[in-house]
This record gives structure tokens, sequence and C-alpha cells, in this order.
């Protein structure tokens, strides 16, 4: 196996969040973002009954596949964030109304993130995880969520949901069950220990 030193690793994402926190846990990697039509893969995915956690997995599996191709032998870190609301699926907001309309639905009820993540090497998978987080949105005020909009958009523009809980979004939610990391976009943990494991990184 390629020493912890030379092992080249990639993450298959534009997310500046993701890649801080990989940074941040001292990982060497690089960045290289997939070129993908999201949406109409989604939409396939939808109509033949996929649910929310095959919805994450796969299309964090088609990203990585997607960087893998051009660059053989390399680890390729493939992720998707899907938020489940009652069985339906939410996507990041187009616009300020539509993360109001957003906001306003998910507004004193629960729903759950997936944050998928699967590692690919020469365009085949060899780890997989999807971590699940639950958050419960409190009653706020019409007044504070025309607020919160003039804040933070177009910002929230880049997350489902239309928050961040790295920001001024953690004000909107009484409760949160889960991990952290999967809330941010990455089950982090998870992903560490398979390449420790490994010797993919240092141990």
């Amino acid at each position: 196996m390629t020493p912890p030193e030379n092992r080249r690793i990639i993450l298959a994402s534009g997310s500046e969040i993701r890649a801080t926190l990989l940074r941040s846990a001292g990982v060497d990697f690089e960045t290289a973002k997939p070129r993908l039509d999201e949406e109409a893969i989604r939409a396939a995915l939808e109509a033949e009954g996929a649910g929310p956690r095959d919805l994450a997995d796969t299309l964090a599996e088609m990203k990585a596949r997607k960087v893998s191709e051009r660059n053989p032998g390399a680890l390729v870190i493939g992720c998707d964030q899907v938020l489940d609301h009652d069985g339906q699926v939410q996507t990041k907001p187009e616009s300020e109304a539509a993360a109001r309309a957003q906001l306003l639905a998910l507004r004193g009820k629960t729903h759950r993130l997936l944050s998928a993540a699967v590692v690919v090497e020469n365009g085949a998978p060899l780890w997989r995880h999807v971590g699940t987080a639950r958050l419960t949105m409190r009653e706020f005020s019409p007044g504070y969520l025309d607020g919160y909009l003039a804040r933070n958009w177009p910002e929230i523009g880049s997350s489902v949901g239309s928050y961040q809980l790295e920001s001024e979004g953690l004000r909107l939610f009484s409760r949160i069950e889960g991990d952290y990391f999967t809330i941010l976009g990455l089950p982090l943990i998870e992903l560490l220990t398979w390449l420790s494991i490994r010797g993919d990184i240092a141990a």
C-alpha cells in the first residue's frame, strides 16, 4: 500500500465547508469539482422511486466516480447531502423567495439531514457511509425571518434547507440530534477512522 505521506487524496466537491473540515483535521488533499447535472440525476432517481438515503448515496458515488476517471490511483471522496422533510426531498433555494418558503415549511417541524460519503479508487467504490441527523426548527417570528433573510441571503443559497449551522442558522433551531460534521455535510469521524485503519493517513 502507498505510504500515507504519498497517498493522493482528492475531495470531489466544491464545498468550502467540507474542505475546511478535512483541512482542520490535518488531511493532505486536493479538490476537484465534479461536472454533473445533479438536478437531472436527482429527478431521474426520484422518478425511479429512490428514497432520500439512496439519493444521497448514489449522487456521492457518481461525483467520486467522475473525478476518479481523470485521476487513476487516487482516493476520491464524493459527498452529497439531502434534506428529508416528511418524505419530501428539499433542494438548495434558487431565490430569496424560495428560501423564505422553505423555511416557513420547516418552521416548528422536525426534518432529517442525510450526508453521504463514498470513496472511490480507479472507478471502484471502496467505502461508503450515510450519516443522519434530526433537526427541529423553532417557531421563529415573521420579523426574525425577515431579518435573517436580509442578513444571510445569498450565502444560504448554497445550503439545503436555507440555513448554515456554522453561522446564524443555528438560531433557527430548538433541538438538534446527530453528529455536527454530518450536519455540515461530511461524516468526518467515520471517514477519518476508515482512512486511518487502511493506513491512508497516519494513525
